[in-house]
Formats: C-alpha cells, sequence, structure tokens
C-alpha cells in the first residue's frame, strides 16, 4: 500500500508517498480501506517540529478517515461496512495511508448522508467542538454562546452544534467570512478585523475558543459571573486559570480523543439537516504537500481534504 511519511521535520515538501506494508488488524480492530482523510492544522505543525507529540520522524501523519472495512476482527463491523472516525488520537494513526487499523471502537458507521469526503471532514472538529460545548460547557437552551474563529474547522462545527443545543450563537470571523458563517445558523458575526469584541458582547455563558493567544485572556472580559472559557488551542496556563477562578469564571482546556458516543451525536445532527461540515478543497493523496502549503497558510474555511 500507499503512505505518506517523513524523514525529517519541515516544510510540506518533507511529505513523501511510499510503498509501506499493509497493518493487521488486532482483535477488536478493523482493517479499513480509505477513501478520503481529513487534514487538521495540527498536522502541519508536527509535520514542521513544532509540537513533539509523535517524537522524531520517521512517522505518518494523520486522524480523520472516512472509508470501507476491508477484515474486521471484531463482531461490531463486517467487510464491507462504510465507516469513519478520529482512531487512537493522541497516538499516532498513520491515517495518510490507503489502509489503516483502528480499534473499532474508534469509528461509527457512516451516515448515506455524507460522502466520503465530507465524513473524512468532521470528526476532529466535530469531536473537539461536542467536547467542547457538550461535555465541558454544558451549553443548554438559551444560553449565550461565543465561538471564537466561526469560519475555521472547529469554529463553523461548533456554531451548528450550539444552535442545535437550543444556544443564541455570537461568532468572531473575517468580514469576508460574513455570509459563510451567517450560513451556518450564528446570530450574530463579529467582524475581529474591524470590531473589538470585548466591546460588542457581554453576558456570555460559555467561549468556545479555537484562537488562543490574547483572545483566550481579553474573552474574561464578556463573560457573566460563573461563565466558562473552553479553549481548543491555548496551554494550559495556570496563572490565567487563576485569574479566571478569582473572577469567579471556568477556564477549561480541550484535548480531544476519541469519542463513539459523541460520533454518534454529531451522525444525529447530519440525518436531521442540523449539520453539515464544509470542505474547502480537495486534493488527490500525491497532491499532499500542496495541501499542506494551504494548511500552513491559515484562515481556511471549514477544512480541507485528501482523496484516496
Amino acid at each position: 500500500m500507499r503512505v505518506i511519511t517523513q524523514q525529517s521535520l519541515g516544510g510540506p515538501e518533507v511529505l513523501t508517498v511510499v510503498d509501506a506494508p499493509e497493518p493487521r488488524p488486532l482483535p477488536s480492530e478493523v482493517l479499513v480501506r480509505v477513501k478520503a482523510i481529513g487534514l487538521n492544522p495540527l498536522e502541519a505543525r508536527l509535520r514542521a517540529g513544532e509540537f513533539p507529540l509523535l517524537g522524531r520522524p520517521p512517522f505518518v501523519l494523520g486522524w480523520d478517515v472516512s472509508g470501507v472495512v476491508e477484515q474486521a476482527q471484531t463482531w461490531r463491523f463486517r467487510p464491507g461496512d462504510e465507516v469513519f472516525g478520529m482512531p487512537l488520537f493522541p497516538r499516532a494513526a498513520s491515517a495518510y495511508a490507503e489502509l489503516v487499523s483502528a480499534p473499532a471502537l474508534h469509528l461509527v458507521r457512516k451516515p448515506a448522508s455524507l460522502s466520503h469526503v465530507e465524513a473524512s471532514a468532521l470528526p476532529v472538529v466535530g469531536l473537539t467542538a461536542w467536547q467542547g460545548l457538550v461535555d465541558l460547557g454544558g451549553v443548554t437552551e438559551g444560553d449565550r454562546v461565543l465561538v471564537h474563529g466561526g469560519g475555521g474547522g472547529v469554529g463553523h462545527v461548533a456554531i451548528q452544534i450550539a444552535k442545535a443545543l437550543g444556544a443564541h450563537v455570537i461568532a468572531t470571523a473575517s468580514g469576508g467570512k460574513r455570509t459563510f458563517v451567517e450560513g451556518l445558523g450564528a446570530d450574530e458575526v463579529i467582524d475581529y478585523t474591524a470590531v473589538d469584541f470585548t466591546e460588542a458582547v457581554r453576558d456570555i455563558d460559555v467561549v468556545l475558543d479555537t484562537i488562543g493567544g490574547d483572545t483566550v485572556e481579553r474573552s474574561l472580559d464578556v463573560l457573566r459571573p460563573g461563565g466558562h472559557l473552553v479553549t481548543a488551542v491555548a496551554e494550559e496556563d495556570t496563572e490565567l486559570i487563576a485569574r479566571y477562578e478569582a473572577a469567579g469564571m471556568r477556564f477549561s482546556g480541550i484535548g480531544v480523543d476519541p469519542d463513539p458516543v459523541a460520533l454518534r451525536g454529531l451522525v444525529e445532527l447530519v440525518e436531521q439537516g442540523r449539520l453539515r461540515v464544509h470542505v474547502q478543497e480537495t486534493f488527490p493523496f500525491e497532491r499532499v504537500a500542496d495541501a499542506h502549503r494551504l494548511l500552513d497558510g491559515g484562515h481556511l474555511q471549514g477544512k480541507l481534504v485528501l482523496t484516496v
């Protein structure tokens, strides 16, 4: 089979397509013939050596997969089943490949209403948003939710989840993404290039941050007493946590993990027509370096996907 690997850290050019032995599924695992692979900004950081999650090269990146079960060492799936998920994170799933061996519990059946491209784009961003808003944030009907980076991968899914939970959703986004973000159901959109969000909103119950930096610190000013900041990108800064707690607020950093219950929750929203994942662009497997150049540029609208 073909895999995309790297022998050194660096720019997109270090990613190369090579032949490799096929993985063998262990008991409770399945072998998936991959149809599409979702790309995430974390993978660009790992490729460049900015974050040592996978150690030193060589390694194979990737977690978001959608495909067809080829072998099943479990009763949960049978050959021919279409599945998708985010296996093994934060351990290496080696998903930039034509075949992936994954724990059956880390996958769910792909609904017919989602293409493989769309399904592969959903797990990392969908699980991050779900775990941040539902599990950590406890968002309920009538809550005021602020999503930072509403046009990005996590943000655009988070808006839809929060709306499905009955929240009033405010999102920050650049002016060029306003129409896109409004189309996702955001009740208010703040153009962060023209407006200081701390002057535009108040009494927020839950902030979901996908930006980091001083956005996290400044969000303290918009929360109601007892409000909750959940960040998907900022480090757990003990000094900042202490500031939030001293002000009567909560601060949580989310590290996404495989979660079949949440994945099925996302599928239910998809089948109800309340959630869609936006794919900005697809690239064939061999053009992974081009896809990573776009990842490096940031400011994406939704997700990028490799097709196999």
